[in-house]
């Protein structure tokens, strides 16, 4: 039965995670981008200065909502995770160095995909029973298409709800349990029924740190990803400039096999690997949108409560949303990885082969040494995968609400912890794939919505600019 599931996920997530939906998502972003005259580039330094230059700026959110900055941290508690590590590193192993130009293309498209969704998801938002703002690709599918859309709202909110549990919940917590055990294990050998109890206490710990962060509401996620993004972050950052530095005279070589190996990795990698321009192509794309989650829909039912009186001075947010998680995160773990494996001091990258964080911690240890590089990885993942559970929650939960009403998120909840404890001590290799598969799936119902509703997103982006105040706003 497990065998047969896994076959059918198999053809589905060729589908949805293959060439004609990259093209389909990348074709959306420049779509957009012409539409809106190339916004991301032409407003890029309006959108770092009203969206990063905001972030010091003190503000209370009033009743229901969060602040513009808390909206935009629990986004990026999302979509900043694990793909950030280890989706990069399998990106490289797969389709050779040219596959990081290839997710810069994707992400340079993705940052208008992210700018439309978020700024429909303020413009079509709602107050639920409990007074709090509520929006996301269900509520612009229902809101801005009619009533006779809703159903396509539905399917995008079933998917989302499901995939919670997968990509959100046990394979995060999963991740978390692993890698910490492989750190403890650096240090000291432990047998296999051990490190089972090891997993089970770190899903217990995992999922009573979500129950206490749950149970204080929207504002409670808020207020800790606000904390939580930064410093998790630098942490990751500041280890991986480190290794960069570390390796500086390898610099020139890794941007040169970059962006030779984008339209010939042969001559990077020579023809036996097997590696092909579009092996490159959709490895760099397909991680790249994995990560920074562009045209998947999830990221807008975050930002839809931002206490804002403007979508697109929202928008702008998911503009530098995906800025810093694939421009920046993700171009620093491939600089890290290459620039290591340049030197002599280190084996060579398995190119052609399937390849995960191991590739990372490997990277780090040239520079850190073994045991210390496991521990920074372990870090790293740990707080990326810990904020991914955080945010997942909150889209499942709204994924469910729109669905079955106010009355479901505490049994939603309930279950959401439940599954933590689970997802730590099991194999889950069927039930990340599962995931990957429904989280490809969210994006055609969001994909559809964009597109025809993408006539109110050029209105809103040409109102904002032609406003008087704001171009007072730009000379302050």
């Amino acid at each position: 039965m497990a065998e047969m599931i896994a076959q059918i996920n198999d053809v589905i997530n060729g589908f949805v995670w293959g060439v004609p939906m990259m093209l389909l998502i990348v074709g959306t972003g420049v779509y957009f981008t012409i539409r809106t005259g190339f916004l991301q580039f032409r407003k890029f330094g309006y959108a770092m200065k009203h969206t990063i230059g905001k972030c010091f700026h003190k503000v209370e959110a009033k009743e229901g909502s969060v602040t513009p900055v808390q909206a935009l941290t629990t986004a990026l508690a999302a979509t900043v995770g694990t793909g950030n590590i280890a989706g990069v590193c399998g990106a490289i192993a797969a389709g050779g160095p040219g596959a990081i130009f290839w997710m810069w293309v994707s992400a340079l498209f993705g940052m208008c995909t992210k700018f439309a969704e978020v700024t429909l998801a303020i413009k079509y938002r709602e107050r639920n029973d409990k007074g709090d703002w509520v929006g996301g690709p269900m509520y612009y599918i229902k809101n801005g298409l009619g009533q006779n859309w809703k159903w396509l709202g539905a399917v995008f909110a079933t998917f989302g709800m499901l995939a919670a549990f997968g990509i959100g919940n046990m394979t995060q917590v999963n991740t978390i349990a692993t890698t910490v055990g492989s750190a403890i294990t650096q240090f000291t050998a432990l047998p296999e029924s051990t490190l089972k109890i090891v997993y089970l206490v770190i899903g217990i710990i995992v999922a009573i740190i979500s129950a206490m962060v749950y149970l204080g509401g929207l504002k409670r996620i808020g207020n800790v990803t606000e904390k939580l993004v930064p410093f998790m972050a630098v942490i990751y950052i500041v280890g991986c400039l480190i290794v960069i530095v570390t390796n500086s005279q390898h610099i020139g070589t890794v941007f040169s096999d970059i962006f030779r190996g984008a339209f010939n990795p042969s001559a990077v990698l020579g023809g036996a690997i097997g590696i092909g321009i579009s092996q490159a192509i959709k490895k760099g794309v397909g991680r790249g949108v994995f990560s920074n989650e562009a045209g998947l829909g999830s990221a807008p039912i975050a930002h839809a409560a931002a206490d804002t009186d403007s979508p697109v001075k929202q928008g702008l947010f998911g503009v530098f949303e995906v800025f810093a998680d694939t421009i920046i995160i993700c171009t620093l773990t491939a600089l890290t990885v290459m620039c290591a494996f340049t030197g002599n001091n280190a084996i060579d990258i398995p190119f052609g082969q399937a390849a995960g964080a191991d590739l990372a911690i490997t990277a780090f240890s040239t520079t850190f040494g073994g045991k210390a590089s496991g521990v920074v990885v372990a870090i790293g993942l740990t707080l990326f995968a810990l904020s991914t559970v955080l945010s997942w929650g909150l889209y499942g939960t709204r994924c469910a609400e729109f669905l079955f009403g106010s009355k479901i998120i505490k049994p939603y909840q309930v279950l959401f912890c439940i599954f933590m404890v689970v997802g730590a001590t099991m194999k889950l290799d069927l039930a990340w794939a599962i995931a990957d598969t429904l989280n490809g799936l969210m994006a055609i119902p969001n994909l559809v919505a964009l597109l025809l509703l993408s006539p109110v997103v050029v209105k809103l982006v040409r109102e904002y600019f032609a406003d008087p105040a704001r171009e007072l706003e730009k000379k302050k």
